[in-house]
């Protein structure tokens, strides 16, 4: 691989119009092709063997005009008159005229008369195009009741999906902030504009990809945000190593072309393997359970393949384009080379000197990080947890209000008739109304067929709280008969939760098994592998930690832009875990590649330590705080996941470049001495060589620079 790395680098350095105008063809044709038969995001609720949709299949079945969707009309009278009956005759009647509206429920009225809620059905799913995301029509037959001094606030699918969509200021945030960051790396704009460069051409690429993948399969309305996340972040990143090694080889006095093509054949094999870690991590969602995740998982393994491919092509062709430009002025003009030993090597000899102190301080601080581990409760984001200023939250706390928190998550009972005999019904009916937490149970509708009826159950208290899901479980256990199921987005949401909660270590063994694995054949050590994947759990683990401090015990939550305390949604974890795993691997990869050169260069297991670190140590830090800036950026977002999951993976990636990187490696590595590289001499015969950075000279021993032309621009 090497060898072919060499020459692809070399190859793009000599020719670098030709590379950039293939990418560029690439991108038109990728994002034409999406253009025209790309797809669009959308959701897939459906769990399979879980309860509640066995009573979603039974509703679907014997109510088909029952399966569109439902939004929520909250009117009311801020100065706390009555609504006027006029009004909302009128609100009703224009509501009904509104496309794909197939029916318009009678109006709840609150008991002062203040608030009115309004529940409108249409003939087709959320997901359909017609209705996904549009507010504008429910907004335009809203504007005379607004104009005559009433609120009118919005609720149930359709507004739902009009809030999915993010602001798009977290993706500035993060790029503006990188790019000064990588200014200050690199002292040249031109080397800092590189892998801004990079990642945003990978990334359109696979924007475009994704759009093609939802023409396949249902893709997840969050998922394209959360993969121009995480591609955005490894697309900065594996360009800025591929920027660094070359700036080196420059440095070293090698000519512009061999730079290029030596930096593609050794970081750019850290780049190959610390991205198949992360999509080892990635694949590991489709272990959730939940096509969602699936598609998760997919759609930035996507993202992540085409700023890899960048990387590996654009870097090196604009590096033949700068030339010595990507080093700072003051060097091209006075050929300085570097002095002194860098901050980190004097770091890393320090820690080494005294490796158990550290070593038990820094595990100190990660457990007391992750400590609120153990009061984390999960639940999906709701639009409680939405900012007051948007018309969802408003809506649910208007009903909140007038007709109890339980409004707004009511369970739908489904009553199979061949089951329970409908003379049943009303019994059924007076059983669930004694249930201490249920604060109204509804008339039974009996389905057209005769097949199967309804009841609406409204709980004594909010879909997030604890109590509404131990009613449910009450219930399922202890009071309903056979051939009755409860559903509802409130009893969905909490099988979710429970699927989510159990598949959490299948993923997790999954993902840290295969890494295990691949560093074990990268690296020939068990003991550096097993090591990287403990540290990985601690600074996911802390990340864990932090996030339950602030989002569920309050500890700065209005930095997030929230108003109370919220649950961890239950999409996080397994998500956050994912990515943040496979990233942290990128950094070990990144490190331990080029201590382990220096370990086979000099066998000596101290001063390899120290002098991997002093070449990877600025690197490291750059590239995590430019992660670290793009995922808080994304954490400015509306949306509660995007929230969570850019927080937790700023928080990891913080804790994984600082304590772990910086503290635990070189202190449990000088511990552990010449037994960091020990293997058994049966693994070693069974091991296939695959170094991530061998010494390049070895690595490309039947390569010449005469083999490849000059490049532009390297004279």
């Amino acid at each position: 691989m090497t060898r072919m790395l060499y020459r692809l680098g070399g190859a793009a350095a000599a020719h670098p119009w030709r590379t950039l105008a293939i990418w560029l063809v690439v991108a038109a044709l990728a994002t034409g092709l999406a253009g025209a038969a790309g797809g669009t995001p959308q959701d897939d609720w459906n769990v399979p063997g879980t309860a509640s949709q066995a009573g979603t299949d039974l509703l679907r079945e014997e109510f088909p005009a029952a399966s569109g969707a439902v939004d929520r009309v909250v009117v009311h009278d801020p100065d706390g008159d009555a609504v006027a009956t006029e009004e909302v005759a009128g609100l009703s009647e224009r509501l009904a005229d509104l496309p794909h509206v197939l029916e318009v429920f009678p109006p709840r009225v609150s008991e002062d008369g203040a608030t009115v809620l309004i529940e409108v059905r249409y003939d087709v799913p959320v997901t359909d195009a017609a209705i996904f995301g549009d507010l504008a029509p429910l907004e335009d037959a809203a504007a005379p009741a607004v104009d005559a001094g009433l609120q009118v606030a919005f609720g149930g699918e359709v507004p739902d999906s009009a809030g999915l969509a993010p602001g798009g200021a977290g993706e500035v945030i993060g790029v503006v902030v990188a790019l000064l960051l990588l200014v200050l790396t690199f002292g040249s704009v031109v080397a800092a504009g590189l892998p801004i460069l990079v990642a945003l051409l990978g990334l359109g690429v696979g924007s475009a990809g994704v759009l093609l993948l939802a023409a396949v399969i249902d893709v997840s309305t969050s998922a394209p945000t959360v993969a121009t996340m995480v591609a955005l972040g490894v697309g900065i990143d594996y360009a800025l190593l591929l920027v660094t090694r070359h700036v080196e080889g420059l440095r070293a006095g090698l000519s512009v072309r061999e730079a290029a093509a030596r930096s593609t054949a050794t970081a750019g094999r850290s780049v190959v393997f610390a991205g198949s870690t992360v999509l080892v991590s990635l694949m590991g969602l489709g272990l959730a359970g939940l096509q969602t995740y699936a598609t998760f998982g997919l759609a930035t393994a996507i993202g992540v393949i085409s700023v890899m491919a960048a990387a590996l092509t654009v870097v090196p062709a604009v590096l033949g384009l700068a030339g010595p430009r990507v080093l700072p002025r003051k060097v091209r003009r006075h050929a300085e080379t570097t002095s002194g030993t860098p901050l980190a090597a004097r770091w890393a000899g320090r820690v080494g000197r005294s490796p158990l102190p550290w070593a038990l301080g820094a595990l100190l601080l990660l457990l007391a990080l992750a400590a609120p581990v153990t009061d984390l409760r999960l639940w999906p984001a709701d639009v409680s947890a939405q900012p007051v200023e948007s018309t969802t939250r408003q809506a649910h706390d208007l009903i909140a209000d007038a007709f109890g928190p339980g409004a707004n998550g009511p369970f739908l009972v489904a009553v199979d008739l061949d089951a329970v005999p409908a003379d049943r019904l009303a019994d059924l009916r007076a059983d669930l109304a004694a249930v201490p937490g249920v604060a109204g149970v509804g008339e039974p509708v009996v389905s057209p067929t005769g097949g199967a009826a309804v009841l609406v159950l409204e709980p004594t208290t909010e879909p997030a709280d604890e109590a509404t899901t131990e009613l449910l479980a009450h219930l399922r256990a202890d009071v309903l008969p056979d051939g009755v199921h409860v559903t509802g987005q409130t009893p969905v949401l909490a099988d979710i939760t429970d699927l989510l909660d159990e598949r959490l270590w299948v993923v997790i063994a999954f993902v840290v098994g295969v890494s295990v694995l691949l560093l074990t054949l990268a690296f020939r050590s068990p003991v550096v592998a097993l090591k990287a994947a403990v540290m990985n759990l601690l600074s996911i683990g802390a990340a864990y930690g932090v996030m339950v401090a602030v989002f569920s015990w309050g500890w700065g939550r209005e930095l997030f832009g929230l108003d109370q305390t919220v649950p961890i949604s239950s999409w996080v974890p397994i998500l956050m875990f994912a990515v943040a795993f496979g990233l942290s691997m990128d950094y070990e990869v990144f490190l331990l590649g080029r201590v382990r050169e220096e370990w086979r260069r000099t066998g000596d297991p101290h001063a390899s330590v120290v002098a991997g670190l002093a070449s990877t140590g600025r690197l490291i830090t750059a590239a995590a705080a430019i992660m670290v800036a793009v995922f808080l950026g994304f954490a400015t977002e509306g949306d509660l996941i995007l929230k969570q999951v850019g927080a937790g993976l700023a928080v990891a990636i913080l804790v994984d470049a600082t304590v772990v990187r910086m503290v635990l490696v070189p202190a449990t590595m000088a511990l552990l001495g010449r037994w960091n590289w020990w293997l058994p001499g049966w693994l070693d015969r069974l091991l296939p060589h695959l170094d991530v950075e061998p010494p390049a000279p070895a690595a490309i021993d039947d390569v010449t620079p005469s083999d490849l032309p000059e490049p532009v621009g390297a004279r």
